[in-house]
């Protein structure tokens, strides 16, 4: 017969009982529970953007991310009370946007992310924080480009399965000659060499591209404003900070961060942009 040390047995019970509610404890957080609120990660805070677009959110070599929307970003963390060194930035591609939001794998989202309805009906959105245009890059010498029209018989570059060069030979110029390239960086080198005649998708993106070092003064932004892209922060639906962040979003207007961020990321492409947006008013 086997004598049961009473002493340990308590203890084993204790660690079994708290192991459960810290494995229920962390689910709760990972799944977006207690309504929303920031992840259990202790002061780190958790931040959707993307890696890949100079000017609006991009990973450089050395391990650093600069752009538009990291700068909203970390504003709006501090506000939330997070320091920038308590940021973990998450690459948030086009396509997994919702999900990252709904799995509870960040906190939110700031990814050039246009509000729409159907998005909505999956997440929540604060902002809008940027009100961008659909337009066009172009050589900074080439005057036979004046209006949408003129892009007939043009041959205009956007990536692969993009529906911004598909809107304009559907709507504007339909015989638009289309290039589809696997990034917009390969768009610019053929627009550089002459090889395409412009560059579509947000003028938010085209001016960050265009401000980059190695194209400066080379391109220039058509103005022509074909599509209004009202530029949100993604939340998780019903989640407490879409109520924060707005705070934060008109707070960064108010004490003028947030032009200091535009003209920062934008300004060396003559980007035009429009005013700050009203929170809650989204432009069709």
């Amino acid at each position: 017969m086997i004598l049961m040390n009473p002493l340990r047995t308590s203890r084993a019970t204790v660690a079994a009982a708290a192991a459960v509610v810290l494995s229920f404890t962390s689910a709760g957080f990972a799944n977006g529970a207690a309504g929303g609120a920031l992840r259990d990660n202790g002061d780190k805070i958790t931040v959707g953007i993307k890696f890949d677009q100079p000017g609006i959110g991009l990973k450089t070599p050395d391990g650093t991310y600069t752009g538009f929307d990291v700068d909203v970003a970390t504003y709006v963390a501090k506000q939330l009370g997070h320091d920038p060194k308590d940021i973990v930035w998450k690459e948030a591609k086009s396509a997994d946007r919702e999900t990252l939001l709904q799995r509870g794998d960040v906190d939110f989202i700031a990814a050039s992310y246009s509000i729409n309805d159907k998005r909505a009906e999956k997440v929540d959105f604060a902002g809008p924080y940027l009100l961008a245009h659909q337009d066009v890059l172009i050589r900074a010498d080439d005057d036979s480009i004046k209006k949408p029209s003129d892009l007939n018989n043009k041959k205009l570059c956007s990536v692969t399965g993009s529906t911004s060069a598909q809107n304009v030979k559907d709507k504007i110029a339909p015989n638009a000659q289309l290039q589809e390239y696997g990034g917009y960086s390969e768009c610019l080198t053929g627009l550089e060499n002459g090889v395409i005649d412009a560059v579509t998708t947000d003028d938010s993106i085209l001016a960050g591209y265009a401000a980059q070092p190695e194209f400066k003064g080379k391109f220039k932004l058509g103005g022509f404003k074909m599509s209004n892209e009202n530029y949100g922060i993604g939340v998780q639906k019903g989640s407490e900070l879409k109520g924060k962040i707005n705070k934060a979003l008109e707070k960064m207007v108010a004490d003028g961060s947030w032009d200091a961020a535009v003209k920062k990321n934008f300004g060396p492409a003559g980007y035009q942009n429009e005013p700050a947006p009203k929170i809650g008013v989204i432009v069709k």
